[in-house]
């Protein structure tokens, strides 16, 4: 039988009650009716409240929409806003759960983001479930029109840059960030790029006000976050918790060895101190959260991983071209048990290379992941040097699609 998480988060905001999926009227009987009307009052709010991003970088939210509405204004060109539902990370299912559970929150957070900054044009954009979303769009009579876009399954498929390419009528690849897409995005329109769930708590903020939304979380990071906790013998979940709750009360650590923190872009931690790890926009990343048994190779699984990330490469750049590849493929030489010569150095030394000097951020977090193992996993390294593992179990732990690489 399989195993379930303690349900120790808290009452949920964001995700409709029983795991079934809401309609219009299911949804406007819980929440109530969406205001509409006043922008200025809306951002005044937005900022009061402290809503960062929830797409991995934690951006005051308040900050972008003001960019861009300012961009706007600069240019005398009218804004776009799109909502990112992407969701390109693997072992990530917080967005496709929010969009199959609760549509329509994130569907009047994008209208109110559309009200927010003038825009006349709005994107809901994914990877899958494009079929009832737009189902959700036909019960509504939304004054800003929504178009939804089915993105490429890749790994930077939902970055802005790569995302409003996309848009734009190109490759679904990152571009140069000068200028950030918030001055020139879709057809070189300032554009307004915010996570699926950052819309919906957005909606939820215009609704019960920013007080309400401090009542989760802590001072420096109000709010809660949607999380993917991943544990061998139990289903993978997606759970809402504040900011500030320790990991260790989300994910059990009992028998584990570390903990990936953040996904495939994230840090490996030892599991006493993985425990201790408040959740906080610093780290969480793609929000999720995984148990590595000890009896599970930390180095194979990150080995794989790597594989994955080298491959995901828009290969625009050296560090990608090249860095990724060659660090990926010496690092299933650390994962082997047999003799190491240099290559552990010769990882450290290349990482150092190409860490800050790629066209995006996907050199520097898969560099994040590997520096992480080679801390984390120093006494399987040193059994690996010696010819032997130290893991009994090698069934893969973390998810990683065999049909995109």
């Amino acid at each position: 039988m399989t195993a379930l998480f303690p349900d120790v988060y808290m009452s949920p905001r964001l995700l409709a009650p029983g795991g079934a999926p809401a309609d219009l009227a299911t949804h406007e009987q819980r929440y109530g009716p969406l205001a509409h009307g006043d922008p200025a009052a809306l951002l005044r709010t937005l900022a009061e409240s402290g809503l960062t991003g929830r797409g991995g970088a934690g951006f005051p939210a308040y900050r972008k929409f003001v960019a861009v509405a300012d961009a706007a204004r600069r240019t005398d060109r009218a804004p776009v806003v799109v909502a990112n539902g992407a969701e390109s990370e693997p072992a990530s299912h917080k967005d496709k759960t929010l969009l199959r559970l609760s549509p329509h929150l994130v569907l009047d957070g994008l209208q109110l983001a559309a009200e927010a900054i003038g825009a006349a044009e709005a994107y809901l954009a994914v990877e899958d479930g494009a079929s009832y979303l737009e189902s959700a769009l036909a019960q509504r009579r939304d004054p800003v029109r929504v178009q939804v876009v089915r993105l490429p399954a890749r790994f930077l498929s939902g970055q802005a840059s790569a995302l409003v390419r996309y848009l734009s009528g190109g490759a679904a690849h990152p571009a140069h960030p000068i200028p950030p897409v918030r001055e020139r995005g879709v057809r070189r329109a300032p554009t307004l790029v915010q996570n699926v769930e950052t819309l919906a708590h957005l909606a939820l903020i215009a609704r019960y006000g920013a007080e309400w939304f401090r009542t989760a979380g802590t001072p420096g990071e109000p709010g809660s976050v949607l999380c993917t906790l991943h544990a061998p013998g139990r289903e993978v979940r997606v759970v809402e918790a504040p900011f500030g709750m320790p990991v260790g009360r989300l994910l059990p650590l009992e028998g584990a060895s570390a903990a990936l923190i953040g996904g495939y872009h994230g840090t490996w931690i030892p599991a006493a101190e993985a425990a201790q790890v408040p959740l906080s926009a610093a780290h969480l990343g793609a929000g999720v959260l995984a148990a590595l048994p000890s009896d599970r190779c930390g180095l194979a699984e990150t080995a794989r991983v790597l594989r994955y990330l080298a491959l995901q490469s828009a290969g625009q750049c050296g560090p990608c071209l090249n860095g990724l590849p060659r660090i990926a493929t010496a690092f299933r030489t650390l994962a082997t048990p047999g003799p190491q010569g240099t290559t552990r150095t010769d990882i450290s030394r290349w990482a150092g290379l190409t860490a800050g000097r790629g066209a995006c951020h996907h050199p520097d977090g898969t560099i994040r992941l590997v520096r992480s193992a080679l801390t984390t996993f120093t006494t399987e390294l040193d059994a690996h040097a010696n010819g032997f593992c130290t893991s009994s179990d090698h069934t893969p732990l973390l998810p990683v699609p065999t049909e995109k690489i």
